[in-house]
């Protein structure tokens, strides 16, 4: 499996905001942090937001913080939120491939990967 810039950005900002969840933290704070470019973190945080993974607000004491606790947020939620679905069969969805008789587990195999 790669990783991709955009996921391993992620992944640290989100495990920096769980190490600080005093208060909002910016993007400069959090590129700071963890020697991000700010400008390619903003996009990806913007796009956490949007699947329900981070909150932000405006103003001076404005920011990001964690959408929930940290224990409930898992890799592989953050994953698909920035790269899509983590597994294809031959171009599928693991939940629309079909296979008949004695393969037919095999579908629940592609869903648990």
């Amino acid at each position: 499996m790669q990783i991709s810039a955009r996921a391993d950005y992620g992944l640290r900002a989100l495990a920096e905001l769980a190490a600080r969840q005093d208060r909002s933290h910016t993007v400069t704070e959090l590129a700071a942090a963890q020697g991000m470019p700010a400008r390619f973190l903003q996009n990806i945080l913007l796009q956490l937001r949007r699947r329900g993974l981070l909150q932000s607000q405006r103003g001076v004491d404005g920011g990001y913080r964690l959408a929930r606790p940290a224990a409930e947020i898992t890799v592989a939620e953050v994953l698909r939120a920035l790269e899509g679905p983590l597994a294809g069969v031959r171009g599928a969805l693991p939940e629309h491939v079909e296979y008949a008789g004695t393969a037919e587990p095999i579908a629940d195999v592609w869903l648990a990967v």
